[in-house]
């Protein structure tokens, strides 16, 4: 079927797209290719094609989701990237979507902002099974990445995005509430705070929405894929090379912080999807860096007691293999007032106490491993001040 991708009301390209396999197998007419999404390789005024299919199927559930069989089974499709198709590529996160050639449809119409979509796939993605009917699944869920159970629901209006945590411990969601108590301490960058609901006894995370119908999140890997990577640059050189050559600025500086940030919750996934920058769709003016948002995937979430350890190295994401190495590129820690810090373990621990999933002895090694990071820090900064 062909469309015409779209960035909000703007035509950006003319696509060929098989429904069957929702991939992209055709690229008709450029219409404003300042408007194509970040990252996209263009060569002789072209997009090319694998690269757009990259991004297309890229904004797709991923097949590693929890639960993912069980969804698509209630759900009666095929694979995720067929769900892209039937929400019209729409997301939450950007403003991208593809719009029939021969039927046209208005964005006012249909964006998820400002219209109201299904509850049917978020809840198929949670387990549940829609209820008796015809199954709406014109939803921003279809669009949603990330290997945890999540689902956008609309509370009071607001559009928010509730998040689950993993067996045996269910521990995301409480890490997410603590880190966001980590962030106000520190204040020294914005970010997503986060709270928790629980529902049957199983603890989720819940936060609003950071992008507005005028904005569009994008990827750091979508930035770091802008400009080829010279083999003489490190991936962390690269990423700020882009940065500058997009007009990004306060990039450092927020790097800095999140470095900081993630050693101290021992963060294991901060790839380069889980944080990125916010640019206006309109002006393509770029805001600065987003929000930091999606640290649930740490303090050893899956690690069993006598495995955590906070004096032991811990692998890291997306410059260096392990935090050790990592750190280094933060540069000078001055900044980090640690009487801030102090008794942010006990905050630790009474959170850890609501939930039926962590006994005692566990608590106990977390909120030690907790305070141990803070102290390792700590010594660091103190070792820089006597070099």
């Amino acid at each position: 079927m062909n469309y015409t991708l779209m960035n909000k009301y703007r035509p950006v390209v003319e696509l060929s797209i098989d429904e069957e396999t929702s991939a992209i197998i055709k690229v008709g007419q450029v219409l404003h290719p300042d408007y194509l999404p970040v990252g996209i390789q263009i060569t002789r005024g072209i997009p090319d094609r694998k690269s757009l299919n990259d991004w297309w199927r890229g904004r797709s559930i991923p097949a590693s989701r929890s639960g993912i069989r069980k969804a698509l089974a209630l759900l009666n499709v095929s694979h995720t990237e067929q769900l892209l198709t039937k929400c019209y590529g729409l997301s939450l996160s950007d403003q991208y979507w593809i719009n029939p050639i021969e039927q046209p449809l208005k964005w006012e119409n249909i964006n998820f902002f400002e219209n109201t979509f299904s509850d049917d796939v978020g809840n198929a993605l949670f387990g549940q099974a829609p209820e008796i009917g015809e199954l709406d699944l014109l939803s921003p869920c279809n669009t949603s990445d990330g290997w945890l159970k999540k689902k956008w629901k609309i509370l009071a209006g607001e559009r928010v995005l509730i998040k689950s945590g993993s067996n045996p411990f269910q521990q995301e969601p409480l890490n997410e509430v603590l880190a966001t108590s980590l962030h106000k301490r520190l204040n020294g960058a914005t970010y997503v705070p986060y709270h928790l609901i629980w529902e049957n006894n199983v603890p989720y995370s819940v936060c609003s929405n950071i992008v507005t119908p005028d904005t569009e999140l994008v990827s750091a890997y979508n930035i770091f894929k802008s400009r080829k990577k010279q083999n003489h640059h490190s991936f962390y050189e690269h990423f700020l090379l882009c940065c500058d050559h997009l007009g990004i600025s306060g990039m450092k500086e927020f790097l800095d912080y999140l470095l900081v940030f993630d050693f101290l919750i021992v963060n294991t996934d901060r790839h380069f999807n889980n944080f990125g920058c916010i640019r206006n769709v309109e002006t393509l003016h770029w805001q600065g860096p987003a929000p930091i948002f999606d640290s649930g995937t740490s303090l050893w979430h899956d690690q069993v007691s006598r495995a955590i350890l906070p004096q032991s190295d811990v692998p890291c994401q997306p410059f260096k293999a392990t935090h050790s190495q990592q750190i280094v590129l933060a540069g000078n820690l001055d900044w980090v007032d640690f009487s801030a810090l102090q008794d942010l373990d006990e905050e630790f621990r009474a959170l850890l106490s609501s939930s039926p999933y962590i006994d005692e002895p566990r608590t106990n090694a977390l909120c030690a491993g907790l305070k141990g990071r803070i102290l390792q820090l700590e010594q660091l900064a103190l070792k820089q001040k006597m070099q």
